[in-house]
């Protein structure tokens, strides 16, 4: 299918779209608790922030040798789903940004490394369900998720657009070696709960993304910047 307009806008879910770093870094912590893996919030922030599940699993088995139970997904999923109900938030200002893309006739996209049904969980408690249709894409449908760029490339694939065309918002250290390996425009965005400390933000700095904001506001800035050089360059 091809969205309309020249442009894809492809958000990341978790700490982009919704506030849910903090729930979601909170919750796992607990549960790798439960399973003698013991470690620090920032611990589990520098390790498993904007990884799927199976990532997070295959890391604890080779750097703590334990194997989590086949069930550890779903055990998660209605621990974070109950604190989901009680507690995420839409991030600020994205509704407002999703209504300004869609009236600059810029097409938009969800490719996050979360299950299906834990993207679709957000979006649906958060009400930012109708602003996507059926274009939310999920680590699972692919070989390999972020830091490869496999999600960013099927997304835009799937939405009708090469990757110069896309541009990916990130929280994610993992999640913009992703689009950078795609070959696609990343911006920064730091404005979750999870962003705040000095080393997280060094660390997403390092990675040199062409954009960095901390209010959604300063996307449509981004586009109509963006949209203005590209007609100079072609004028």
């Amino acid at each position: 299918m091809r969205g309309e307009g020249d442009l894809l806008v492809i958000f990341d879910c978790d700490g982009v779209l919704v506030d849910s770093e903090p729930i979601a870094l909170s919750v796992l912590g607990e549960m790798l608790e439960g399973q003698q893996v013991k470690l620090s919030d920032q611990e589990i922030a520098d390790r498993f922030l904007g990884r799927s599940l199976g990532a997070v699993a295959e890391t604890v088995r080779q750097d703590f040798g334990v194997r989590l139970p086949e069930d550890f997904p779903a055990m998660i999923r209605r621990r974070l789903f109950a604190r989901y109900e009680r507690e995420l938030q839409a991030m600020p200002g994205i509704q407002m940004a999703l209504e300004g893309l869609a009236t600059r006739g810029v097409a938009t996209c969800v490719a996050s490394s979360s299950l299906p049904e834990r993207i679709e969980k957000s979006l649906a408690v958060t009400g930012l369900s109708h602003a996507f249709g059926s274009r939310i894409f999920s680590a699972s449908m692919v070989k390999a998720g972020k830091p490869a760029p496999d999600l960013f490339l099927y997304a835009a694939r799937q939405c009708g657009f090469s990757p110069e065309n896309c541009i990916v918002v990130e929280d994610s250290p993992a999640g913009i070696e992703a689009a950078r390996a795609a070959g696609m425009r990343v911006i920064a965005f730091g404005g979750g709960g999870h962003a705040q400390s000095p080393a997280f933000r060094q660390k997403i700095a390092s990675l040199k993304p062409d954009a960095w904001f901390d209010a959604m506001a300063e996307l449509l800035q981004f586009v109509d910047e963006l949209r203005s050089s590209e007609d100079s360059l072609h004028g």
